[in-house]
């Protein structure tokens, strides 16, 4: 069996609330401050890693067989933004299985307004590389845009995480995500640069200007993570680097509702040190927290008062790599320079937040593809190499008709059968932004994401 449906997964929590539940319930020894709203322990692990070898980020100049690589993974994630999204309201499923032959998968009907977001961006990719018709592109996003402003249950301008594919209406217990409402909205200013409509422009204008940021930050000097009708805000807060930066900066650009951009201080940034790499992190973060921001605002050659925090990137993917290669083999079973990368998501027990380092969840020798394509404009020789042996060596149990399944493990016979939407989704931006840097450009050629750098205190390094 080459895999099962894992259908138990962040249903009605984000990836966030995921990563602070496991964080809590380790019985660890580092003690870390991780933004769930207060100190906890992580998780330590079961080994002791060897020091890891120097990795240099060196030039990249990809051959023709790399670019057909990295064209098949955007083509065919793409094809999933298309295929398992609904044409009535531009919904993206939450997850889908990946041999469905390009029929839409009826399993479920959970849609995140995070993979829309991711979604809404790869439609720029599918019209600038002519994967899909332009013309039912710009129908499929103005509808798109319309439903979610129009039709679409929010309050104050911020989204629910999790809805029913058809209706629109939050799932069960689903919360009102402020990091999720932000992606969704770097989808939407991503269109709105891009096609140049005057309906697409004036519908992403207003779903951007209606969010009232202050609300989210609930009183405090920092963003609240959820709110819940009945119950109110989360206790949680944004108060530790992580994939927070898009959220401060959308919020410190609004031409109608702004944070003032001394709230671009309030957020802590300890140094986290790993194997002669030493970098900001939480310290516990799984490796998509130093990748999400950076799929749209463009932080190369840029810095704060704090740091160059592409470059910062880069050394969190450095020593992610560093930590996985000095894993020890366990029966073979574990990682080696063609076979590496751990982030949040699916694996054989159900949905996780994992990482490192330092050693976070379950790791059990599992890969998880969009840790690697996720840092491909951090590392690109190192990532793209290994994406491409692990093409070759798995073939069709890894690859599938959107590209790589979510994880895997060969060494247990454990494939998993789903694409996740987000993973998907931050593979084909950051391919597409190594190639070109067509997000990065597009992005920031909105007016407000630019001043909202400036305001924040970002200057050019020379």
């Amino acid at each position: 069996m080459n895999g099962i449906r894992t259908y138990w997964r962040a249903r009605s929590f984000s990836r966030r609330q995921a990563l602070c539940g496991i964080a809590a319930a380790a019985g660890g020894v580092l003690i870390t401050a991780n933004g769930c709203g207060g100190s906890v322990l992580s998780q330590p692990s079961q080994f002791t890693p060897t020091w890891p070898p120097d990795l240099p980020v060196g030039n990249f100049a990809p051959s023709a067989a790399d670019e057909a690589f990295l064209d098949a993974l955007e083509q065919q994630g793409c094809l999933y933004f298309w295929e398992q999204a609904n044409p009535g309201n531009g919904h993206v499923l939450d997850h889908a299985a990946n041999d469905l032959g390009g029929a839409l998968d009826t399993s479920t009907t959970e849609s995140s307004i995070a993979a829309t977001g991711f979604g809404l961006t790869a439609l720029c990719i599918a019209d600038q590389r002519g994967y899909l018709p332009h013309a039912e592109i710009v129908s499929r996003v103005r509808t798109t845009l319309d439903f979610h402003l129009n039709s679409m249950p929010q309050e104050n301008g911020f989204f629910y995480h999790f809805n029913d594919f058809n209706t629109g209406q939050p799932l069960s217990g689903s919360e009102v995500s402020s990091i999720d409402t932000a992606i969704l909205l770097c989808g939407v200013l991503t269109v709105r640069a891009y096609f140049d409509d005057a309906l697409i422009e004036s519908l992403a204008t207003q779903l951007y200007e209606r969010v009232n940021w202050p609300w989210m930050l609930n009183g405090g000097a920092t963003f609240a993570q959820a709110w819940y009708p009945g119950t109110g805000f989360a206790s949680g807060r944004y108060d530790m680097y992580c994939e927070l930066m898009m959220l401060y900066l959308l919020a410190i650009g609004s031409p109608t509702f702004p944070i003032a951009p001394a709230y671009w201080n309030n957020f802590a940034r300890p140094l986290f040190s790993y194997a002669g790499y030493t970098y900001i992190s939480g310290g516990s973060d799984p490796l998509f927290t130093h990748q999400y921001s950076h799929a749209w605002f463009d932080f190369r050659s840029k810095s704060d008062a704090y740091a160059n925090y592409f470059t910062n990137s880069i050394l969190a993917t450095q020593a992610h790599e560093s930590f996985c290669l000095a894993y020890p083999s366990v029966e073979s079973a574990w990682y080696n320079e063609k076979y590496w990368g751990i982030t949040s998501s699916d694996y054989a027990g159900g949905y996780t937040a994992w990482g490192g380092p330092p050693a976070l969840g379950p790791i059990d020798g599992s890969v998880v593809p969009c840790a690697a394509a996720g840092s491909l404009v951090f590392l690109p020789n190192e990532c793209l190499s290994m994406l491409e042996s692990m093409r070759t060596d798995w073939g069709v149990d890894a690859w599938g008709e959107y590209g790589f399944v979510d994880a895997f493990h060969p060494a247990a016979n454990w494939y998993c059968s789903d694409v996740l939407g987000i993973d998907l989704g931050i593979s084909v931006l950051m391919a597409e932004n190594l190639r070109t840097g067509l997000i990065w450009n597009t992005f920031m050629s909105n007016p407000e994401c630019a001043q909202a750098m400036q305001l924040a205190g970002f200057k050019t390094q020379q």
